[in-house]
């Protein structure tokens, strides 16, 4: 046997993507070059790792199998890197977030200090939906999840970030005539909402509960970017998280409309399952948040904090 990390790695990408493309993809690697280690690495064993049938690639009993060591091997070696560079007081490591959608806007300006300062740890950020990232988070699959809604059943610890405020919103035009009511009917507005699984959604419509509204007019869109474009668009109304929304705000794109019980206040928070071990890296993130909180707030969000 004289197989190289490098081909353990591309193994590994290959049989969780079940696709040389998309491995290729995944680790910036031609696909021909990912090809060729992947043969290369599966002729050194007398038994298959991998058959094709058709044009898709199925990884065999026997292949998961070595799956499951190199994975322990290269889990290894990433723990021996890390004893390496803390004796020589070097953070090293990955730090894993999963954010939900709307939490674009918050993350990066809490961490990008951090990296910066870090060089050695790679920070593998997901922005998916709720739903996802709550699977993620009880997987154990990542350090933290940034949420604005706490999950549940799910025994966790937290840090709070920074205040999410949603409101009704319009664009510039749609909503200076929807004021010329002193109190706006939500089941007199098209409204646009977010798909299933997202907090957002889960926001709206337990208002909509609580002020017992059957909305005229419906829309259901899968991103906040395309709820925001069609309410630019003048489609309709939505609430929405304030702090996605800056710039348009600013610019007079976008109007927020005063309505009884808004805005509806969560929390961004940074969360992770309770008594979990942190890599170091992890912890010294913790420990940065806790130190630089209040400064990157003050720095990064001074114009959201105006707004009640």
């Amino acid at each position: 046997m004289n197989y190289t990390l490098h081909q353990l790695q591309i193994f590994l990408k290959v049989v969780e993507k079940e696709s040389v493309t998309k491995a290729a993809e995944a680790l910036h690697l031609t696909q021909p070059a990912v090809s060729i280690q992947l043969k290369n690495f599966q002729d050194q064993f007398d038994i298959p790792l991998t058959e094709v049938v058709g044009r898709k690639i199925y990884v065999t009993r026997f292949g998961r199998e070595i799956a499951e060591s190199a994975m322990k091997i290269l889990d290894q070696v990433v723990a021996i890197n890390s004893r390496t560079h803390i004796y020589k007081g070097i953070l090293f490591g990955q730090l894993k977030i999963a954010v939900v959608s709307t939490g674009k806007y918050v993350m990066p300006y809490f961490i990008s200090d951090f990296i910066a300062a870090n060089p050695n740890v790679d920070l593998l950020m997901d922005v998916s939906n709720k739903l996802k990232v709550i699977e993620a988070l009880q997987a154990n699959e990542i350090d933290f999840a940034l949420v604005s809604i706490m999950p549940e059943n799910i025994l966790i610890e937290k840090v709070d970030l920074i205040v999410n405020k949603l409101y009704l919103v319009g664009n510039h035009d749609t909503a200076m005539a929807a004021m010329k009511s002193s109190k706006p009917d939500f089941g007199d507005l098209p409204l646009i909402y977010r798909e299933p699984g997202s907090g957002t959604r889960q926001t709206m419509e337990k208002l909509m509960e609580k002020k017992q509204i059957s909305p005229r007019k419906r829309m259901e869109l899968t991103s906040n970017e395309a709820v925001k474009q069609a309410i630019l668009a003048g489609l309709g109304y939505s609430l929405m998280p304030l702090i996605g929304i800056r710039n348009e705000i600013l610019n007079e794109e976008l109007s927020v409309i005063p309505a009884k019980g808004l805005p509806i206040k969560t929390m961004w928070s940074l969360v992770w399952p309770k008594g979990k071990k942190h890599a170091p890296a992890a912890l010294a993130f913790l420990d940065y948040l806790k130190t630089n909180k209040e400064r990157i707030i003050k720095k990064h969000f001074d114009w959201y904090n105006k707004f009640e």
